[in-house]
Order: structure tokens, then C-alpha cells, then sequence
């Protein structure tokens, strides 16, 4: 009996990992599709070709993406604490997909602004689920490798991303975007598959008597003795966000330039702009993969602190430094170590900072919200573009923002070792 019991926790806890990396990982993808076909896409619809006015508009499109996906991030984080993990997980992953394959049907600039939003409602929403139930079923010694694992889901999602790119691109933006549609096969995986958490049921069985309301649990977040911490995550996920946005919207941007400046037709954009996303996951993968060890080495502050240096040193060196494709390509694993990479630092801690009782919606309020501030940096760095004159110049401008976090996580708590809040 007791060998059958192991055998259902094993399969248990690796059914949730799977299924909060799967989920991560298509979440990731769909996110990061109109990030790559920015370019064609938007200059399709408004009839343009010039650089900075397509960067311009993206960047607005991007920013309502990630207004969307705060505001859904966080209102899905109060509703896995109510419904249940994986149910909210099915929800979000349907919301995503359908609406990433809507976009690729638009038929204006403003149709797919829509379809993106909505979509970011269901992208914000299913970190704070995926995150809650991996962090809650996996045991106390190997949380953190989890966690991490589960955030290598980000960087294979830029994978899955920039293969449908290679693939699809070349034929059309269009058929990108409605690959984008897939992943709503994982919500059927996890509805037929992966438990609730266990540990969420009995807390809500023990509450059943004086259940809390949807904002009261919200607002849960906020008490006294809660408060710093939510202060202290939202600040250090925003830094991250932030100083990666800006980057990352001017990115293709400024990798087309430099090809078309080449005499390089722009099917060679579309490569090199996916080649330079594959390099940057590549490095990304290797800064989550030394987080696995260094997180419970020296603690969950000291790899956050470490890695924000990194960020800001590397994307100061990239947007300022660098002036040819061969020396972005080259860099590309570098800045994806730091920058990508320290996605995971923040990941794996914001769980730890709550009770289960607000285990989703804690982390998904701090996520999410950073997400909603995050909605600046693009918008700033696509501002920025006819004024500086050039794409890394303008995302050079938001780079900043990584000392923010590097100076805010020492007011958190350190919570390495420590068992999980019921």
C-alpha cells in the first residue's frame, strides 16, 4: 500500500511539472509570435514600410498585450485560489490559443490590438496557476528545481516561437500568428490528466466555514503582515520586465534594419531575426540551468542581485556596443543568460512569499501587475525612436530599470529552506 501511494505522489508531482511547463511553454510562445512577426504584420496593416512608424505602432500594440495580460494575470490568480489550479489552467490556456490564432485573421491594425489583448488575458492568467500547483505538490528540498524547470518552459516556447516563424514566416505573418491556436490541445492534457493540489483542497476544506469572498481574498494580499512582501515582489518582477521589454520590442526592429541596410531581402530578416531569438533561449536555457543549483546554494536574494547585474550589464554592452549582426548574433547567448535567464530568479521565489491560501493569487498580483507597469517600456522605448534615432538607442533608454530590483529584493525575506506557509 505504501509503495502504491509513493507511486501516485511521483506520478503526481511530475504530471503537475509537465503540465506547468507545457502550459509556460505555449504561454511563451504565444506571447512571443507577434513579437517576431511585428514587422510584416503591422506594416501590412497600416500600409507602411517605414521603421520607426512600424516600431512606433508595435510598440502600442505590445503595450495593450501587456496591460491586458496584468489586468487578466491578476484577476485569474484570485480565481485559482478559488476554483482550483488546474481548471483555471484550462481556462487560460483556451483563452490564449484561440485568441493568438484569431490574430492572424485580422484585417486592421486595430482588430489585432484586440485579438492580442484578449489573449493576454489568458497568457497573464496561467503562470499564477502553473506556478501555485508545481510549488505545491512538489516537496520542500526539490521546490526550487521544479520551479526552475518549470521556467525553462519561457525559453522553449521562444523556440517553439521562432521555428513557427522559420517555417510559417516566409509564407505569411498570418499563418504564424494561427499556429498560435495549438496549444489549446494542452488544456485538454491537463483536464484529462493532472490532479488538483492537494494541499490547496484541504486548506480550502478547512476554510469552508468561513470561506473568503473573491475580493477578500484579493485583498488578503495586502494586510499587515503580508504587505512587504507584495510590495517587495512586484518591484523586483517589474524591474526584470521592464529592462528586458524595452529590448526585446526594438529587437526586430533593429535586426531588419541592419539586414536591409546589408541589401538583405527581407525573408533574410525574418531568418535572422528567429536565429537571434533561438541564440538568446539558448543562453537563457543555461542561466535556468545553473539557477537550479545556485538557488538553494546561496539563497533566493543573492541570485536575483547577481543576475540584475548581469541584465544591465549585458544590455547596456548589446544596445551600445554592438553595430553589426555578426556581433548581435555572437552576444545573443549572453544576453539571453542574464536577461531571459533572470526570469527564473523571481519565478521561483514570488511562490514562496505567500500562504496557500493566496499562493496563486500573491505571485499572479505581483507578475501581473509588474506587467501593467511593464506596459512603459515598450511604449517608451517606441517613443524614443524618432527622437534617438535608432532602435537600440531607444531600447538602451529603459535599461535602467534594472537597478530598481537590484537595490528592492534585500527588503524581501530570503526563503531558502524555509517550508511552505498553509
Amino acid at each position: 500500500m505504501a509503495s502504491d501511494n509513493t507511486a501516485v505522489a511521483t506520478r503526481t508531482k511530475w504530471l503537475a511539472l509537465l503540465s506547468g511547463f507545457l502550459g509556460w511553454s505555449f504561454d511563451s510562445m504565444d506571447l512571443n509570435l507577434f513579437t517576431l512577426v511585428l514587422f510584416p504584420s503591422v506594416g501590412e496593416l497600416i500600409g507602411s514600410t517605414d521603421p520607426g512608424r512600424i516600431a512606433s505602432m508595435g510598440a502600442y500594440i505590445i503595450a495593450i498585450k501587456l496591460l491586458f495580460w496584468g489586468m487578466g494575470g491578476i484577476v485569474f490568480g484570485v480565481v485559482a485560489d478559488h476554483i482550483g489550479r488546474t481548471r483555471t489552467m484550462v481556462i487560460t490556456i483556451v483563452i490564449y490559443s484561440v485568441f493568438t490564432g484569431l490574430s492572424g485573421f485580422a484585417q486592421s491594425w486595430g482588430q489585432l490590438a484586440f485579438f492580442q489583448a484578449v489573449a493576454g488575458l489568458g497568457i497573464g492568467g496561467e503562470w499564477a496557476a502553473g506556478a501555485a500547483l508545481v510549488a505545491e505538490i512538489w516537496p520542500e528540498k526539490h521546490r526550487a528545481k521544479a520551479m526552475q524547470v518549470m521556467q525553462m518552459g519561457f525559453a522553449a516556447g521562444f523556440f517553439l516561437a521562432a521555428i513557427d516563424n522559420v517555417l510559417l514566416g516566409p509564407l505569411s505573418w498570418r499563418y504564424v500568428l494561427m499556429a498560435g491556436a495549438l496549444p489549446a490541445l494542452v488544456a485538454l492534457f491537463i483536464r484529462m490528466f493532472v490532479p488538483e493540489s492537494e494541499r490547496w483542497k484541504q486548506v480550502r476544506e478547512r476554510n469552508r466555514a468561513s470561506r473568503p469572498t473573491m475580493f477578500q481574498t484579493f485583498a488578503a494580499v495586502f494586510a499587515p503582515d503580508v504587505r512587504r512582501r507584495t510590495i517587495v515582489g512586484v518591484l523586483i518582477s517589474a524591474s526584470m520586465m521592464i529592462g528586458s521589454w524595452g529590448g526585446l520590442t526594438m529587437m526586430p526592429s533593429w535586426i531588419q534594419g541592419m539586414v536591409r541596410a546589408s541589401g538583405g531581402a527581407p525573408v533574410a530578416g525574418v531568418h535572422a531575426i528567429s536565429n537571434a531569438f533561438m541564440l538568446m533561449m539558448a543562453g537563457a536555457i543555461l542561466g535556468y540551468l545553473l539557477l537550479v543549483f545556485l538557488s538553494d546554494a546561496i539563497g533566493r536574494r543573492w541570485c536575483y542581485f547577481l543576475f540584475g547585474i548581469g541584465a544591465l550589464w549585458s544590455s547596456l554592452w548589446l544596445f551600445l556596443t554592438v553595430d553589426s549582426l555578426s556581433g548581435l548574433m555572437a552576444f545573443m547567448p549572453v544576453y539571453g543568460f542574464f536577461v531571459i535567464g533572470g526570469f527564473g530568479t523571481f519565478a521561483a521565489y514570488l511562490p514562496e512569499l505567500f500562504r496557500t491560501q493566496v499562493r496563486a493569487t500573491g505571485p499572479g498580483f505581483c507578475w501581473n501587475f509588474a506587467r501593467i507597469l511593464t506596459a512603459i517600456g515598450p511604449l517608451i522605448a517606441g517613443s524614443l525612436v524618432g527622437i534617438l534615432g535608432s532602435p537600440q538607442m531607444a531600447a538602451a533608454s529603459t535599461v535602467g530599470f534594472y537597478l530598481v530590483g537590484i537595490v528592492a529584493i534585500w527588503f524581501g525575506p530570503e526563503t531558502r529552506g524555509v517550508s511552505l506557509q498553509d
